[in-house]
């Protein structure tokens, strides 16, 4: 007795490009998963610029995870510590220690990197 399997190479092919089939399902939902990580682990509003989609790429389906916020390579890089002057008024305005300050310039101690998107992606395996 011996069994023998077959596999169409252009059916299987077809099955993962699919823009309904199991593989792209499963793909979208672990996508959608990373996300919601993402989204919860951005500092600040920047959960609410962290999209995701699933697209055909060179390799076959692809699920991306993005976030398009302005700051978000200072987020994700970190910064050194940095000198921040004022670009179209006089002086800086912050509060400190619950009053309302003034500065010229201030020097920031730079921050820590924080890879939340990283982060998202090895939780959500």
């Amino acid at each position: 007795m011996s069994v023998e399997v077959r596999l169409d190479q252009g059916a299987l092919r077809r099955l993962l490009r699919s823009r309904s089939g199991p593989a792209r399902r499963k793909l979208e939902d672990r996508t959608r998963r990373v996300a919601g990580i993402a989204e919860d682990r951005a500092p600040g509003s920047m959960g609410d610029y962290v999209t995701w989609t699933v697209e055909e790429g060179p390799g076959g389906l692809q699920g991306i995870v993005q976030c398009d916020h302005p700051a978000v390579r200072y987020v994700l890089d970190g910064t050194r510590p940095h000198i921040i002057v004022p670009r179209r008024a006089k002086a800086l305005r912050f509060q400190a220690g619950g009053r309302t300050v003034f500065a010229k310039r201030v020097r920031h101690p730079g921050t820590q990197a924080n890879n939340f998107l990283a982060e998202a992606l090895r939780l959500g395996r």
